[in-house]
């Protein structure tokens, strides 16, 4: 990937939920006077992301989870005006880490829109090099605030790593997965088919992405310690659309 240090690598977050909270965010504290634009669709240029903090990126997921939930989302917004305006350049505010689960698309369930956020998915969402190396482009290079990594309810990936399934390449994938197992304490059943053990599992999972992530990523870890950056985790639960963020 070719970086030209004088050209900008982040553009247009361009959601009209994601930003249009200068207002009602603004009132509450959780952004600077003049943060955001309170104008629909408007674009957020860098100086307006550079100046939120790794808190307002969280905060703005949240309020998009309560969206979703109450199925406010809007219908109005334009997901082509939004690639026509991004064409030329992104200003993403957080990387994601979060499984391929086709229920969960963390773009939807946030209500987020095209240039919102960089999406890193794998089963699992378990972390490698290559992620690593994701994250590190998002976060030192393309300035976002935020890493969460999200993983979700009765996940396929989990059960997998459970039933010490074998198949391929996933048999190396799970095995990243199976620490987890192994470290959720968890008094009932620890088989695949309750449900209850799975989502600890997953929790779990998660919890020890973040660790690896702050481990394996010298450059993660010193722009957490700065406050540059946060670094978190989420669950999504399936049956009922909200999202339990660790923070």
């Amino acid at each position: 990937m070719a970086i030209n240090k004088d050209t900008p690598v982040v553009a247009h977050v361009g959601r009209r939920g994601f930003l249009k909270l200068s207002g009602a965010l603004g009132a509450g504290g959780l952004l600077g006077t003049g943060t955001l634009s309170s104008v629909a669709m408007a674009a957020l240029t860098k100086s307006k992301r550079d100046a939120m903090t790794p808190e307002d990126v969280l905060a703005l997921m949240k309020k998009g989870n309560e969206r979703f939930r109450k199925g406010l989302r809007s219908d109005t917004r334009s997901l082509l005006a939004q690639q026509q305006a991004s064409a030329k350049g992104q200003y993403p505010a957080a990387v994601l880490l979060s499984c391929i689960d086709s229920r969960a698309p963390a773009e939807t369930i946030m209500d987020l829109g095209i240039g919102d956020i960089f999406n890193c998915r794998v089963a699992g969402n378990v972390s490698n090099d290559d992620i690593l190396g994701s994250m590190e482009f998002a976060c030192k290079l393309a300035g976002a605030k935020l890493v969460l990594v999200m993983g979700h309810t009765a996940c396929g990936a989990i059960k997998g790593a459970i039933d010490n399934a074998e198949l391929g390449n996933l048999t190396g994938l799970l095995a990243r997965i199976k620490p987890a197992v192994s470290e959720t304490v968890y008094t009932g059943e620890r088989t695949a088919k309750n449900y209850a053990f799975v989502d600890a599992v997953a929790r779990k999972n998660v919890e020890l992405t973040i660790a690896s992530i702050r481990q394996r990523s010298s450059v993660l870890a010193e722009m957490e310690k700065s406050r540059a950056i946060l670094i978190t985790g989420a669950m999504y639960n399936l049956e009922t659309g909200a999202v339990d963020f660790f923070r």
